[in-house]
């Protein structure tokens, strides 16, 4: 998909920061305001200038760690309490930047894979933009389990952004953006300034995380990257220990990398579904591709796989195992195998034409090949 050029901040109107834990409590021994003062400024200068902010901050585990003594860190119930207990400080630590008010907003990704919790977070986010109040928002990492998880606050950061009708994400890392290899590891290790495109030859740059504080590395980014801008999002990895970085993005200039959106955005409610969404089961096809302009009927399924309700998402996919879209099913996964299979002395063709398309052609989004 074409890409358009890139603007500078200065044509922003809603922008999303992403901060991680390094920068939050970078010794695991509580919040330190050494790398955050100039996060601070950075957003009070933002909205001076009429910006619509919101804050995505990781760092209650890494700011809760020093109440306990010598905890298992394998221990995912130590790991919640250390959450429970940081995510204090944390909000206080940002509250006493700012003279303006701040709200806390925790959520899993179960709130944002289901349809009317979503468009509830987005209400909410609204709401408090429209009335001035900055809005922090974490992973509840003391309640959430694994199924339940995002996993990073990168890929949080972007479905944030797609969710607030945001037009720039600023993801803070501890590099200056993305490199052609590990800078860490690589002395001639080149800055890529600008990326119009996220190929796999992008991803195959990237390596794991290099703090031992943070949960993401390089791939969580570009990943949040791929899924804000195909929303139309203007995305940029910054090195957020470089208090140079935050004064030459409000200057208009481009101080990472940064990655440019697509021309034609998806839709909302493409988005949610390509990106968000949880597949709750699938259907096999023999069609090489999928036509957004007609409805999935009874007779092109092949099989069903998994237990979902109707309205859950669903992945289509071949025979050759390729993603093909995901859709929202009309029936449930019980109700299908039951039409779609063969019983003697039962006209089951009568019947698949009787219950009406599986997939309706307004609630499909075709998956891109990789």
């Amino acid at each position: 998909m074409r890409k358009i050029k890139a603007v500078s901040l200065h044509n922003t109107k809603r922008l999303v920061i992403k901060v991680g834990s390094a920068l939050i409590a970078p010794q695991q021994d509580g919040c330190k305001a050494r790398y955050l003062l100039d996060i601070a400024q950075f957003i009070v200068h933002a909205r001076s200038r009429g910006i619509d902010v919101l804050l995505v901050s990781s760092g209650s585990v890494a700011a809760g760690a020093h109440h306990f003594k010598n905890p298992d860190r394998n221990n995912i119930a130590i790991k919640k309490a250390m959450a429970a207990a940081g995510q204090m400080d944390m909000m206080s630590t940002w509250d006493r930047f700012f003279d303006f008010p701040s709200a806390q907003l925790l959520m899993t990704h179960a709130d944002l894979r289901d349809k009317e919790r979503y468009n509830s977070i987005r209400l909410t986010l609204f709401s408090l933009l429209e009335e001035g109040i900055l809005p922090i928002i974490n992973e509840n990492d003391a309640v959430t389990t694994d199924d339940l998880k995002v996993g990073d606050n990168d890929n949080l950061s972007a479905m944030v952004a797609a969710a607030a009708d945001a037009d720039t994400l600023v993801i803070c890392s501890d590099v200056d953006g993305l490199f052609d290899k590990n800078p860490n590891t690589h002395s001639d290790a080149q800055l890529i300034k600008e990326v119009s495109s996220i190929t796999p030859e992008i991803y195959a740059m990237t390596s794991g995380p290099t703090s031992s504080v943070g949960t993401g590395g390089m791939k969580t980014k570009l990943e949040a990257a791929e899924k804000a801008t195909s929303h139309g999002i203007m995305t940029y990895i910054i090195n957020g220990f470089d208090e140079k970085t935050f004064a030459a993005l409000l200057e208009g200039d481009n101080p990472g990398t940064l990655f440019t959106p697509f021309d034609k955005p998806m839709e909302e409610s493409q988005h949610w579904m390509t990106h968000t969404a949880a597949e709750y089961g699938e259907l096999v096809v023999e069609s090489e591709g999928i036509d957004t302009a007609e409805e999935l009927n009874c007779e092109e399924i092949l099989s069903i796989e998994g237990e979902f309700s109707a309205g859950e998402t669903v992945l289509i996919k071949n025979t050759k195992g390729q993603r093909l879209a995901k859709a929202s099913s009309n029936y449930s996964s019980c109700l299908l195998n039951f039409v779609t299979q063969k019983t003697d002395g039962v006209n089951m063709s009568q019947m698949q034409r009787n219950i009406g398309p599986i997939i309706s052609n307004n609630d499909i989004a075709v998956l891109e090949k990789k």
